[in-house]
């Protein structure tokens, strides 16, 4: 059962990373017609821009990841014990290679991992997670983690992030461009040069709404597949901790938390729980907590 409910998540995410995919075309089209009056230029660069930031994101997420977030890496049992025995413990029960510990210093609790394969992955706690969490609660967590590892969820947050990233610059491009004066020389050829005004019109307000709303869908579908990939890793963490009361009780902890200081919001995803403030579930980043723990309770 398990392992059918991996497979369908799989493909219920690569779905999503190709509506994330042509998203970003999309965007490209908009933004090259404003600034080029090109829409195949457009989505080229689109894509471009998508690739290497998604090269980027994937060769290096651990560090980018960890400084949007002030971690700070732990090297030593010693630092935070019981904190790297549990990361210890838990990667040795997933048969997994012992990922990079670091430590946000934030008092409401919460935990997430990154990197882009188990190899090279990495766990972050805060330290209110810390602070509250009793041992089983801990393992709880981390176990959760650790199949969001097990995975390979930390690559997919890590593309969803980066497209993310990529449609904000895009369209941060494209409003600038425009409202600083660089638009309206283009939309003055465009005028000149067109006898179709109507398409022309009608590309504009595309354009334009495109702009407005690409920020929203993209944050939609980011939370989509994070969301998708929640429960799955839940399952995981009872399987590796042959208890599911320990991350109902981690989590009965968590629904209770203040929302987090500094946090990065384009990473808020990659948390166990939505590190903001609590929004309309369309708009979470994560299942409510309520749903988390009910199906829990069935296991």
């Amino acid at each position: 059962m398990l392992y059918e409910q991996i497979q369908s998540n799989k493909r219920r995410t690569i779905v999503l990373l190709v509506g994330f995919l042509i998203l970003v075309g999309i965007v490209g089209a908009a933004v090259g017609y404003m600034l080029l009056n090109s829409l195949t230029m457009g989505i080229v660069g689109a894509l471009i821009i998508g690739a290497i930031y998604t090269v980027i994101m994937i060769s290096n997420s651990t560090n980018v990841v960890m400084a949007m977030n002030h971690g700070k890496e732990i090297t030593q049992a010693d630092q935070a014990p019981e904190l790297w025995h549990t990361v210890e413990d838990m990667a040795m029960v997933g048969q997994l290679p012992m990922p990079r510990v670091f430590i946000i210093d934030d008092a409401s609790p919460n935990a997430f991992a990154t990197g882009n394969s188990p190899k090279n992955a990495a766990v972050a706690a805060t330290t209110g997670l810390i602070a509250i969490m009793d041992r089983h609660e801990l393992e709880g967590v981390i176990g959760h983690e650790m199949s969001h590892v097990r995975n390979y969820d930390i690559r997919i947050s890590t593309i969803a992030l980066a497209l993310t990233a990529a449609i904000t610059l895009l369209t941060n491009l494209g409003s600038n461009w425009w409202f600083f004066g660089s638009g309206n020389r283009n939309r003055d050829n465009r005028d000149n040069n067109s006898s179709g005004g109507g398409l022309q019109i009608l590309l504009f307000v595309f354009s334009i709404a495109v702009m407005v709303l690409a920020p929203l869908v993209a944050a939609m579908i980011q939370m989509a597949i994070s969301r998708n990939r929640e429960y799955l890793a839940d399952a995981g963490s009872v399987e590796l901790t042959r208890n599911p009361e320990e991350l109902i009780s981690a989590l009965r902890k968590l629904g209770s938390a203040k929302p987090m200081q500094n946090v990065d919001p384009s990473s808020a995803a990659l948390y166990i729980s939505n590190p903001l403030k609590k929004k309309a579930h369309l708009f979470d980043t994560h299942p409510p907590i309520e749903e988390r723990i009910a199906r829990l309770e069935k296991m």
